[in-house]
């Protein structure tokens, strides 16, 4: 893979986390040193090592030359660890980057080096803990749903639920014989029953009270309703320890009690659309049922306030599963759950669930699901109901149904990034030209000064001509003409960064900064000092 300048830009504006690894290693990095990083960024999933570029924020390049042959090195890696790992190296204007990619570690099997499993403690490494080691080892175990649970029998279900079942299947399949079908056949041919033994995944869903509270007491959905985020006891509290289809329409419907619709007029149009997204807050259930480890004790938590919801289930994310690729991989924990929920048609074989959650998101002009909170014990997703731009919803609204059904996720998530000013990732990059084609946004500038607005119909829609004018100006080129005009006028005494910061004040410090690498390496400026007291003219001038 190729990383680009503008990438590794986004990557020293984020956070330094369990992904992404910053190292100085100016002139010189141990080996053995490097290959533990790799080794604990794979038990933690993969991710990324960079190298020449300090830890600390706000950071800086300042350049790698600790591996003066990266195929040799990469050689090295790979020997020591069996992984496939790659090297890259990007040219910036203050010295060469290396960029390490590091590969997940296989299904089950964590990674070692001089006998010890390595993970990250903060600026340092450690062994790695007993409790990480087993979550790695457990995730080479079979599928816990479709286990037998042991002394479970039909007494032990509700015939109701697996009524609900058979009537939803029915409406998805059209298959006429399932509604005469014995409730036993049925979840036979589910295989939800194997051998004659009910599966833990028929307790889950269909298992009356008291036998999960016999077999499988973790198997409980609490919901809350709490009027603000103060401690103390809630307005409400149900707790459902019964299968999933004796319950799933009266929590939505509880939920739904207190979904305050949203009214917004703008001249005679009126929009009125509900806090939260029915579609949205079912597929985010669902995913906490399906996919919640269900050896560990605890209840997945359904938390409603007044513009916000939190769902929490116990266990963290399946195994090859992350925040960064949650969208684009599937990797179910409850394969026999998810199975029985795709005949019923409430969610898709191909894992697409996830994607309906952010388009809606995305086309209500609402924040996209935040896993943030979540961690290795546990997945906690908060979804928020403040409609973001009113603008950019009644824009989405006049697309229309049609071209919209011809997007697909990436469409969104690109357009909302652009909406929102935000660089659209690399691996986004290839859904732009369409969505040029079909109207929505507008490129402008070419080769590295390339950038995408929304385009003039949404300024239009907004009654903002003059705002689109002024973005449409604005181009890379022109606002490097501004610093340079800046900096050219202020030739006898230099100019800070500050001073040139306050010329482009709707760029970020890092936007300012590449603008300003990227006259200088075309010679049109120059900097004398360094870090906060460097000042910059331009050379024919300087002293």
């Amino acid at each position: 893979m190729t990383e680009t300048l503008e990438r590794l830009e986004t990557w020293m504006q984020a956070k330094e986390n369990e992904h992404l690894e910053f190292k100085e290693a100016k002139n010189h990095f141990d080996f053995d040193e490097l290959v533990k990083y790799c080794v604990a960024l794979a038990n933690e999933g993969g991710g990324q090592i960079v190298l020449g570029v300090t830890d600390k924020p706000p950071r800086q390049v300042v350049g790698s030359r600790a591996f003066a042959n990266l195929e040799r090195t990469k050689s090295g890696l790979i020997e020591r660890l069996h992984l496939r790992i790659e090297m890259d190296e990007v040219n910036h204007p203050d010295g060469p980057v290396v960029i390490v990619h590091v590969p997940p570690h296989p299904i089950g099997v964590p990674i070692a080096f001089e006998g010890a499993y390595w993970m990250r403690a903060g600026d340092s490494l450690a062994p790695m803990t007993a409790d990480m080691l087993r979550r790695i080892f457990d995730e080479a175990r079979p599928d816990f749903s479709a286990e037998v649970c042991r002394g479970a029998t039909m007494a032990d279900l509700d015939t109701g639920a697996i009524g609900v079942f058979r009537r939803t299947w029915h409406r998805r399949s059209g298959n006429p014989n399932l509604l005469s079908l014995s409730d036993e056949q049925l979840l036979t041919d589910a295989e939800l029953i194997v051998d004659g033994a009910l599966t833990y995944a028929a307790l889950i869903l269909f298992g009356a009270r008291q036998a999960l509270g016999k077999h499988l007491a973790q198997a409980e959905v609490v919901f809350e309703y709490r009027s603000n985020g103060a401690s103390g006891p809630p307005q409400q509290r149900v707790e459902y320890r019964q299968g999933f289809f004796s319950f799933h329409d009266d929590l939505w419907e509880k939920m739904n009690l207190r979904n305050e619709v949203q009214h917004f007029q703008q001249g005679l149009f009126m929009l009125a659309v509900p806090t939260f997204s029915e579609v949205v807050i079912r597929e985010a259930i669902l995913n906490a049922v399906s996919h919640r480890d269900y050896r560990l004790s605890g209840s997945v938590f359904v938390r409603q306030f007044a513009r916000k919801i939190e769902i929490v289930s116990p266990g963290g994310f399946p195994p090859g599963i992350t925040v960064e690729n949650i969208l684009t991989r599937q990797s179910p924990r409850n394969r026999r759950i998810a199975e029985a929920f795709a005949k019923c048609g409430l969610v898709e074989r191909s894992g697409q669930g996830m994607n309906r959650m952010f388009e809606e998101c995305i086309k209500e002009s609402k924040p996209k699901p935040d896993f943030a909170d979540s961690d290795a014990y546990q997945v906690a997703v908060q979804l928020r109901g403040d409609i973001q731009d009113v603008q950019f919803l009644r824009f989405i609204e006049q697309i229309g149904l049609e071209r919209l059904a011809t997007f697909n996720t990436d469409d969104f998530l690109a357009l909302d990034m652009i909406h929102n000013e935000q660089p659209v990732s690399e691996s986004l990059k290839a859904r732009l030209p369409g969505l040029v084609d079909r109207g929505v946004i507008e490129l402008l500038g070419r080769g590295r000064g390339t950038r995408y607005i929304l385009s003039r119909r949404f300024y239009d829609f907004m009654g903002k001509k003059g705002v689109y004018t002024r973005k449409r100006g604005l181009d890379r080129e022109t606002n490097k003409e501004l610093l340079l005009k800046h900096i050219n006028d202020h030739q006898s005494e230099g100019s800070q960064f500050q001073d040139l910061w306050q010329v482009l004040p709707s760029l970020t410090r890092n936007q300012v900064q590449s603008l300003l690498r990227e006259l200088k390496a075309a010679g049109r400026v120059e900097s004398i000092g360094h870090a906060k007291a460097a000042r910059w003219y331009v050379p024919s001038r300087a002293h």
